[in-house]
């Protein structure tokens, strides 16, 4: 049985995690002492759930969870650095930090270790998430101890919901623009004027015009869409937000 540990300090463990060509030494007491952490494990890198869904939407609300107080959210699982650094440049993670529990030190104090052999993985962290203050374990939520790989309980909107029940999350906004368009550069200045959190696609470098056209039917930048709805150019860009 998984159990929940909280109230508990966390495990003080040292993890050795590669940056550039240097090897350094990462403490629990210099990730945790005076912060409040949000944690979320998973069973392994380039996993497909834990790349399509669970690392990519803590990313996403990670400027909602700083406004909430969290100083840091930590992607931890038992693999080696290199291979956590390599997830980490293939993944949307600019805001999570990626930490190596390669010989399973930190996932088996926790008693999250489990025996993943039937998938060739051998030993494992079950998926989990917890809220950690100064290295205290304040809140847990783990996965059903079910087969295969249950996640209903770890994911980011789960943890920011406790965090704050009355949060306001961000909308996804994309924003088609192209180089030298001075409209695109307004329109982009007037967003992050906002505290409008935005993905910038790029024609001739991340779509082209033909994309452009097929999904919004326009031929000029910048085109703008939020949570699925196309909203405009430039001016109904500054007349939205």
């Amino acid at each position: 049985m998984l159990e929940i540990r909280e109230g508990q300090t966390i495990p003080s463990v040292s993890f050795p995690v590669r940056i550039g060509n240097d090897w350094h030494t990462v403490t629990t007491e210099q990730l945790f002492k005076g912060k409040t952490v949000v944690v979320f494990s998973l069973p392994g890198a380039f996993t497909p759930t834990c790349s399509s869904t669970h690392l990519p939407r803590y990313n996403e609300l990670a400027n909602a969870f700083k406004q909430n107080g969290v100083d840091d959210i930590i992607c931890l699982s038992v693999n080696d650095t290199f291979v956590m650094n390599a997830w980490a440049k293939d993944q949307e993670a600019d805001n999570i930090t990626l930490l190596p529990d390669g010989n399973g030190e930190f996932t088996d104090g926790m008693g999250m270790l489990v025996d993943k052999a039937d998938l060739g993985f051998g030993k494992r962290s079950w998926r989990y998430s917890m809220l950690v203050k100064d290295g205290v374990i304040e809140k847990m939520f783990i996965e059903p101890d079910l087969p295969g790989d249950p996640f209903e309980v770890s994911d980011a909107d789960t943890m920011l919901d406790y965090i704050n029940p009355e949060c306001e999350k961000p909308q996804p906004v994309s924003l088609f623009t192209k180089p030298g368009c001075g409209y695109c550069e307004k329109a982009k200045a007037h967003l992050i004027s906002k505290g409008i959190q935005f993905e910038e696609i790029v024609l001739g470098r991340d779509a082209s015009l033909t994309s452009l056209k097929a999904i919004s039917g326009q031929e000029t930048v910048p085109q703008a869409f939020i949570s699925g709805k196309y909203i405009g150019d430039s001016e109904a860009i500054l007349s939205h937000f």
